[in-house]
């Protein structure tokens, strides 16, 4: 199989970010909160390090959401009845989603209540 040249690979690639921001609600909630956690990042001049932490929980959150959207729309083409193996994909890809945004929430508290109680 010959490789395709890099700029259609990229191109693919904002396809799919496109259509994932326009089709996943939950992807569209994730990244808003990104924008204003970034917002705040900016308002409270946040060191180097900060940002690099906060960055990599943006990319798991939304890597982890792109996946389970990905996932749930394979089973369904797959199997579009129920069926308790494909339910418990989904549970599971949706809990990798759940489980990186809880640490993220942690870590952005960590991050940003020191913060606001100064200001307060």
């Amino acid at each position: 199989m010959k490789a395709q040249p890099l700029l259609k690979a990229f191109r693919h690639a904002f396809n799919g970010l496109y259509y994932f921001l326009g089709h996943d609600r939950n992807g569209r909630i994730h990244f808003a909160a990104c924008l204003f956690i970034t917002v705040a990042g900016v308002y409270f001049h946040i060191p180097a390090t900060e940002w690099m932490i906060l960055l990599i929980c943006f990319a798991l959150v939304i890597s982890f959401e792109m996946c389970n959207h990905s996932l749930e729309n394979l089973c369904d083409l797959v199997h579009a009845e129920h069926h308790p193996l494909i339910k418990t994909v989904k549970d599971v890809a949706a809990a990798a989603v759940l489980w990186s945004a809880i640490i993220s929430v942690v870590i952005g508290l960590i991050i940003f209540v020191p913060k606001i109680t100064a200001v307060l």
